[in-house]
């Protein structure tokens, strides 16, 4: 597999010296290459990540200027030949190494732990400070409607997932998204570039200074609501470190409500994906809780 990868990268780069190359095993959606130790080369597993590939480069080309956290910058792409396996983008690895929980864990200054919360909000206030409205006219984004695609979410998991689930877990599914769908959660929401997936894997850091050195992926960024990226927080880190989180950025609480919602769906989110793309790992583990 990863010879096809550096053939696809060397049909297009042909001048570029090609030294050494590994495959990095982090990535639901990308086959991801590092080159040289110095390049980070992403290939779309799926047709339908071909497209979020041509948007993410387009949403890094133009972030990179209003966020100070290092984030990717396409440096290489190739998107003519629309194939999994053919189409990709390169940019220079970033250092750190992802920010798992038990990584947080181990820090045992609460000082540290407080500045490292800081970032990833001061991240999240840079990113989110680009309105709905802002980034669909320069970036022509589809505005999305966030009660709507959980009211959709709600049809396909009732449609592709019930016969697998246990039926108390249904009824318990169908009133949770009924609870948030008719109450007041989803009134006067504000529309921006949200990242779409900040959750450990995409958040990197250097264990020696404890501080975050990036953030990576953003195959699902786009318009949507701000509350998801938390809700990415409160799934990697747990309720202590969430709260520290909401409660730096301006009127959190109202946005909790939401937070909480969206990440209680994440585990059948990734079952619905493993059904699409007979992807049965990612099905397994999504699903496990709920048979």
């Amino acid at each position: 597999m990863k010879n096809n990868l550096i053939r696809s990268i060397q049909s297009v780069y042909s001048d570029l010296p090609i030294e050494d190359y590994y495959v990095n095993e982090i990535g639901q959606n990308n086959d991801v290459l590092i080159v040289n130790n110095s390049l980070v080369f992403r290939f779309p597993k799926y047709k339908n990540g071909i497209i979020q590939l041509k948007r993410e480069t387009e949403i890094l080309n133009y972030i990179k200027d209003t966020v100070s956290t290092p984030v990717p910058i396409p440096l290489y792409h190739s998107i003519v030949d629309l194939e999994p396996g053919k189409v990709f983008t390169g940019y220079n690895l970033i250092d750190g190494v992802p920010l798992w929980k038990e990584s947080l864990d181990s820090v045992k200054s609460g000082e540290l732990v407080t500045v490292l919360a800081a970032q990833l909000v001061s991240f999240l206030k840079e990113l989110h400070s680009i309105t709905g409205d802002q980034a669909s006219k320069d970036l022509h984004l589809k505005t999305r409607n966030p009660r709507e695609e959980m009211y959709n979410l709600h049809k396909k998991i009732k449609g592709e997932l019930f016969s697998y689930i246990r039926k108390n877990a249904q009824e318990e599914i169908s009133h949770s998204f009924e609870k948030i769908l008719n109450g007041k959660a989803f009134s006067n929401l504000d529309i921006t570039l949200i990242h779409g997936d900040f959750g450990a894997s995409n958040i990197l850091w250097n264990p020696e200074t404890s501080r975050i050195s990036g953030i990576i992926d953003f195959g699902g960024s786009g318009l949507g609501d701000p509350a998801y990226d938390f809700a990415g927080i409160l799934s990697s880190y747990g309720e202590e470190f969430f709260d520290m989180c909401i409660n730096l950025y301006p009127n959190g609480d109202e946005i909790s409500e939401r937070v909480k919602f969206y990440k209680s769906t994440f585990a059948l989110q990734e079952a619905l994906h493993g059904v699409e793309n007979d992807d049965k790992q990612a099905f397994e583990d999504g699903i496990k809780d709920y048979r």
